[in-house]
């Protein structure tokens, strides 16, 4: 059985992720991780996330379907398929500590050179989500963060608001599928897992319709910059 306390804690901080992720489409984990190993074991926290991501996907997918941009999604899915066993390669036989400098150097400088002079060039063809697929799967498969290769190709697409979060949750529904059944593998669906995830469904639920509202007031110019911003923290949080 989980205590009141940590049950209470638990929902407050999904229903905070989980409004980032309906809200701009991606960066509940980034939160969600370091939050919840300060109240419990990364063993339960990363099960939990899983499950979390998996519902936002799916509930926003179930509200939205007309928005996920269906083209790319397809090609996003298969190409991180096929680049998750080239991230384990890199995981075990390149130095990690100099990977993530890299990482984190070329994602603070792509967001805030963005931010300082928003003038990127457009992807016309969705044939490029290849690409950016397969360095997703590479991240993924190494340092499960396979987040914002995707996000950048949404804003080469210029993608609107409501398109950027729909395609974004139609990708990691079938990511989340996969991470979800590797961790019932290893063990994890432990009764604290379950207990910790069914308690916060309310907070899960009423994060994901609260974020969606919020989806729909946000320009596109503000949004552009809110995804820039999170992909420079994203940067910073490579190098620590």
């Amino acid at each position: 059985m989980t205590s009141p306390t940590l049950t209470v804690l638990t929902a407050f901080i999904l229903f905070a992720c989980t409004f980032v992720r309906s809200a701009v489409g991606f960066g509940d984990a980034l939160l969600a991780m370091p939050l919840l190993g300060l109240i419990m074991s990364l063993q339960t926290a990363s099960p939990v996330v899983a499950f979390m991501g998996f519902m936002i996907s799916l509930t926003i997918l179930i509200s939205d379907p007309k928005s996920v941009d269906f083209k790319s999604a397809w090609r996003l899915i298969i190409a991180t398929i096929i680049g998750v066993p080239f991230g384990l390669l890199l995981l075990n036989y390149a130095p990690e500590r100099l990977v993530k400098v890299i990482l984190g150097l070329l994602l603070i400088l792509y967001g805030i050179g963005n931010l300082v002079t928003p003038r990127m060039p457009r992807l016309q063809n969705e044939k490029y989500a290849f690409i950016f697929g397969f360095i997703a799967g590479i991240l993924g498969g190494a340092y499960n963060t396979n987040g914002p290769p995707i996000a950048i190709y949404g804003t080469l697409r210029r993608w609107r608001p409501d398109y950027f979060r729909a395609t974004m949750q139609c990708y990691f529904l079938f990511s989340g599928i996969a991470t979800i059944a590797g961790h019932g593998i290893v063990g994890l669906w432990t009764p604290i897992v379950w207990n910790l995830f069914l308690w916060s469904l309310p907070s899960i639920f009423l994060g994901v319709y609260i974020g969606g509202k919020v989806n729909r007031w946000i320009p596109q110019p503000m949004f552009n910059q809110i995804i820039f911003s999170l992909l420079v923290i994203v940067g910073f949080l490579f190098l620590l």
